[in-house]
């Protein structure tokens, strides 16, 4: 195929690929931009799937392992589809500047993205299925491997490929039409009675009904592979979902392996749905807890995600706690607390916000908010989605229940994901603050070589390197606090004939400050290190004129630098 922009593939944003399909798409971009795009496996998920991974670099400036990278990842909760989306939104815009935009041009040659747009495509597959389920992550069974005995199982009980809500009369049900708009349901008022009440309840069937009690089954498949990573990790009845020990899922195992495995990552964001945020570490400890500069780079890059992209930038323990009383931890916080790698969560969509509400609580505001926002809600879904996101209540004989009411919000296609008309300029807002994140990182470049000859045979050898990127070569204060990110490791190697006078063949040198300044006034407290950015390693060496030496300088977040020196 060609190199030009026409050989790309042509996808479509309104819609969610289901399995095969996504996998012919990334196969479909790897034959078109052979030089650009590399394709491989992280592993296989629980039910066999390839975990897709996309690396994506100008492969004829340097292999990926040797250049700073970005990681971004999507859909490890089964329906988050559109956290998908945006991996491949930012893949086709990367792809398409390549050589035409001056900033993914840069990024391409000098870094390396490493993206994996499906973490679980065994839950999505489920949740894009004909009659699909709506399940948290893996469709693993956990914490037990048995069907239930009793209780509501959710499913799509009509067949007509939505998950709703049952409604039935009941004189004692919580539940009531709304005055003004019969259609929606709100919560009957404290002290309430001689109305018109329902009993409202997930779609779905029922085992060994007796008549009158109804319990909702928790699923079958009840991991949630976010709970997974090694950092803060707590048991079952601490924290749901978190499988029986830290990596237990092969989806976590292969993400993990594969970082731990490439040093070079020095950043990254994880895709989601729903809330319309960004989400900063930490998850278990206040900013004031919080090592003060790494906190100040993850509030100046958090801000740059606000103005870019529109979405607020929020801390996940001050801000985005499911219960005031738990705390909740997940990838940003074992990439950031383990291995001191900056890491956003994106939560994208805000149904909320689309139809009008403002000034909510990002998580509360689901457990209790006044009718009138219900009201906006049903307005946006009539106005703007066709009465889709809302559907109308409609009579439907249940095999257990008899007559009941079918209807309610759509959450998969309109909670959880936006519709399909806005999931495109849902996506479209990322690119922009991706590309900023990935050009700051830190990125090692040849600033000098010299050779002196100190005698017929004897010669004095200097490699000197900089750090070209915004960020220090550490990326964090963590990284150093954990000891995994060594400072640059310069290494002269040694060949037949070549003796070491002085120096040692490997010196490990300093951390790298960036071009990123540590005030905003000049004036104020410079720096007192000048050339903080640079470092220097020097060796004396014995070996015949015209000698060729291989030098070599690592910083593990910063890249790779590779020379020659001749003797002469």
């Amino acid at each position: 195929m060609t190199a030009d922009a026409t050989a790309l593939p042509v996808p479509r944003f309104d819609r969610f690929y289901r399995y095969a399909e996504l996998t012919r798409l990334l196969q479909d971009y790897a034959a078109a931009r052979p030089g650009l795009v590399g394709l491989s496996s992280l592993g296989k998920s629980y039910e066999g799937r390839d975990i897709w991974l996309v690396t994506l670099t100008n492969q004829a400036t340097g292999a990926d392992t040797d250049k700073p990278a970005f990681w971004v990842d999507g859909n490890i909760h089964a329906g988050e589809l559109t956290a998908s989306t945006a991996c491949l939104y930012w893949l086709h815009q990367l792809l398409m500047g390549h050589g035409n935009d001056a900033q993914a041009t840069q990024l391409l040659d000098t870094r390396v993205v490493y993206l994996c747009p499906r973490l679980n495509p065994d839950g999505a597959e489920l949740a894009l299925a004909d009659r699909p389920r709506h399940i948290r992550s893996s469709t693993r069974p956990y914490p037990f491997d048995e069907d239930p005995v009793d209780g509501l199982t959710v499913e799509d009980v009509d067949g007509d490929g939505r998950v709703l809500f049952m409604r039935l009369p009941d004189p004692n049900g919580p539940w009531k039409c709304h005055p003004e708009q019969p259609r929606l349901m709100v919560p009957r008022e404290p002290g309430e009675f001689g109305g018109r009440y329902f009993r409202v309840m997930p779609e779905g069937t029922l085992t060994h009904f007796d008549g009158l009690q109804i319990s909702v089954n928790p699923n079958r498949e009840g991991l949630d592979l976010n709970r997974n990573f090694p950092s803060q990790w707590r048991q079952e009845h601490e924290q749901v979902g978190a499988g029986p020990y830290p990596t237990s899922e092969p989806e976590v195992r292969a993400m993990v392996d594969f970082i731990v495995k490439h040093p070079n990552i020095g950043a990254g964001v994880s895709f989601h749905t729903h809330s319309g945020v960004i989400l900063r570490p930490m998850g278990t400890q206040s900013d004031d807890d919080m090592t003060p500069e790494d906190l100040w780079i993850y509030k100046r890059f958090s801000e740059l995600g606000e103005k870019l992209t529109g979405y607020p930038a929020i801390s996940i323990f001050h801000d985005f706690k499911y219960h005031p009383k738990e705390v909740t931890t997940g990838s940003q916080d074992w990439i950031y607390e383990h291995l001191g790698s900056l890491f956003w969560t994106v939560e994208i969509w805000a149904p909320n916000k689309e139809a009008g509400i403002s000034g909510y609580d990002w998580i509360h505001w689901y457990r209790d908010h006044p009718p009138e926002d219900d009201l906006k809600l049903l307005k946006w879904s009539d106005e703007q989605c066709g009465g889709l996101a809302h559907v109308d209540w409609y009579p439907h004989t249940h095999p257990q229940l008899g007559e009941v009411e079918l209807g309610g919000w759509d959450r998969l296609n309109f909670w959880r994901n936006p519709p399909p008309h806005l999931r495109e300029r849902e996506v479209a807002r990322f690119p922009a603050w991706l590309m900023k994140v990935g050009l700051s990182l830190p990125r090692l470049e040849l600033l000098r070589t010299e050779v002196r000859a100190l005698g017929p045979d004897t010669w004095r050898v200097r490699f000197a390197v900089a750090n070209a990127g915004y960020l220090p070569s550490n990326v964090t204060k963590r990284a150093v606090e954990r000891k995994v990110a060594r400072g640059v490791v310069f290494e002269l190697h040694l060949t037949e004939g070549v003796a070491l006078v002085s120096g040692a063949a490997r010196v490990v040198g300093p951390q790298l400050d960036g071009h990123g300044v540590k005030s905003s006034l000049q004036a104020f407290l410079p720096n007192r290190q000048v050339t903080a950015d640079r470092a220097v390693a020097e060796w004396v060496v014995r070996a015949p004129i015209g000698t060729r030496l291989a030098l070599t300088a690592v910083a593990d977040r910063a890249g790779t630098v590779r020379t020659e020196v001749t003797l002469d």
